[in-house]
């Protein structure tokens, strides 16, 4: 039996009210098109993309890489050129020997090494404006000597590149032209879980190729300073670079990971947003390449536990693991163990949050941090600074025993563990002003992962000054609430978790 469908008038228009659309019993249980639908603009049924490829194709442009042939003789890591190759093979098998591409070098002779670049690797992208500024991604022109840019209307122009950011995968080139057909820029920031788009591109070098779908998620956290766009297009090596573009003719991000167990599509795609990659491509044409601020700190999330230990009311923040000596934060005062709740102001949800907004933060700009320490909030100046790479940390953790392991052997009834104070030079060395040395590790403190040559330096919400005061922190327990220790390892710092043994 067929199942009615009612459409409200303003959708059909013509059509009187009452009438009704007939349907195969496939969509049984499908509920009323509400008059909702029609006055936001929601796509009903299956749309017809064909005007908009027609619209939108001609500025989506194919990218082909060349790098130049390397020298014929083996290199400084030991492997033989193609040349060398062919004359092993000659020696000692005679005849004509296969190339690739089905040449061959007659018997004794050698083929002269050729100087002209050979084909890399093939990408997608989009050009930007009428004078032939082009986007793609950093991996499709990594390590290439010449960069091809072919339009639909078959049109090859040889590209500059202007500049690459690895962290966002975003490249900018340029190519001599007037007159380029181009794309309008959306926005990522507006983009609703559900609707429809589409992805241009060249997979396998299919130059052209269209693909549909929904965005299935935003802000996937699969990068270091970007949460991803993720969708169900059909992505696959060669569409590296092109864009995903809405319903309105507008890019809303730039196609550049999929996830997969086999190499290939498996039905989910990730997309640059188009907003981040506007903000990197603008330093690009400025100045050639991307400056990026950095506090100095290691980060990690914020799990329930924690929270709930340290009395926050809910699992959010950045968990501060470790500080680089000389840094911002250091200068700042922010040390391992805090949680940073906000960044000038901007509340961090994940951990994630805060490097985008580091990152994006002009150099030199004075803001303020708020951060959970020891049960409470307190906020702190700190200045944003362009720091190139990781400075190399200090000396791992001290070993060795001090003073103070016979007052808190108590505690090692109740946690299992066995402490002594740190000497001046062990602090010294770790940049800590207390805190206790972990001299054996038993039972329950044993099974929680603490070891021997750990750092002690919180428990719950109070702060260890020395091995008498942890004691007596130790005793006063409740055995039948867990325990969370901040405890530094090498030079990372993170909260262990520990139920107190019954005894």
């Amino acid at each position: 039996m067929k199942k009615q469908l009612f459409v409200d008038r303003k959708m059909l228009g013509a059509l009187a009210v009452g009438a009704c659309v007939w349907f195969s019993p496939a969509v049984l249980g499908l509920a009323p098109v509400q008059a909702a639908a029609a006055a936001t603009g929601v796509v009903v049924g299956l749309p017809n993309f064909a005007d908009l490829v027609d619209q939108v194709g001609p500025a989506v442009v194919n990218i082909r890489t060349l790098e130049r042939p390397k020298s014929g003789r083996m290199g400084a890591q030991g492997q033989i050129g193609e040349e060398e190759l062919q004359e092993l093979l000659r020696r000692y098998f005679g005849g004509a020997l296969p190339l690739p591409g089905g040449k061959a070098v007659p018997r004794g002779r050698r083929q002269a090494p050729s100087e002209e670049p050979v084909p890399r690797g093939v990408g997608s992208g989009f050009i930007l404006s009428a004078d032939g500024y082009v986007m793609t991604n950093a991996h499709v022109i990594d390590g290439a000597d010449e960069v091809l840019v072919t339009l639909t209307d078959k049109r090859e122009f040889k590209a500059k590149v202007l500049g690459a950011d690895a962290s966002t995968d975003v490249a900018v080139l340029k190519i001599e032209g007037s007159d380029l057909p181009f794309l309008v820029l959306g926005s990522s920031e507006k983009i609703r879980v559900g609707e429809w788009v589409i992805a241009i591109g060249s997979p396998f070098n299919l130059e052209n190729t269209v693909t549909a779908g929904i965005i299935s998620a935003k802000q996937r956290d699969t990068g270091e300073y970007l949460a991803l766009i993720q969708s169900d297009v059909a992505v696959n090596p060669g569409n590296s670079g092109g864009p995903l573009i809405n319903m309105r003719g507008e890019v809303i991000g730039i196609n550049s990971q999929i996830a997969t167990l086999s190499g290939g599509y498996s039905g989910i795609s990730f997309a640059i947003p188009i907003d981040e990659a506007l903000r990197v491509s603008e330093q690009i044409k400025k100045s050639g390449k991307v400056t990026r601020g950095r506090m100095g700190v290691k980060i990690a999330e914020v799990s329930k536990d924690v929270a709930e230990s340290l009395g926050l009311k809910s699992a959010q923040g950045a968990l501060v693991s470790q500080v680089e000596a000389g840094s911002p934060a250091d200068k700042a005062g922010v040390k391992p163990g805090d949680i940073i709740l906000k960044f000038n102001g901007t509340p961090i949800n994940r951990s994630s949050d805060l490097p985008r907004l580091v990152g994006s933060t002009p150099l030199d700009a004075r803001l303020t941090i708020t951060l959970w320490r020891q049960g409470k909030q307190l906020e702190l100046p700190i200045s944003v600074a362009d720091l190139d790479g990781e400075k190399q940390a200090k000396a791992g953790a001290a070993k060795g025993k001090g003073e103070g392991a016979a007052a808190a052997k108590t505690a090692a009834d109740v946690l299992g563990l066995r402490v002594s104070d740190l000497t001046a030079e062990q602090k010294k060395v770790l940049g800590v002003g207390g805190g206790v040395l972990v001299d054996a590790a038993e039972g329950v403190a044993d099974e929680a992962g603490l070891e021997e040559g750990d750092v002690l330096l919180q428990v719950n919400n109070t702060e260890i000054r020395d091995a008498r005061q942890f004691h007596a922190v130790v005793a006063k327990l409740d055995s039948k609430k867990s325990v969370v220790l901040l405890v530094r390892r090498g030079e990372q710092s993170q909260f262990i978790f520990i139920r107190p043994s019954v005894k």
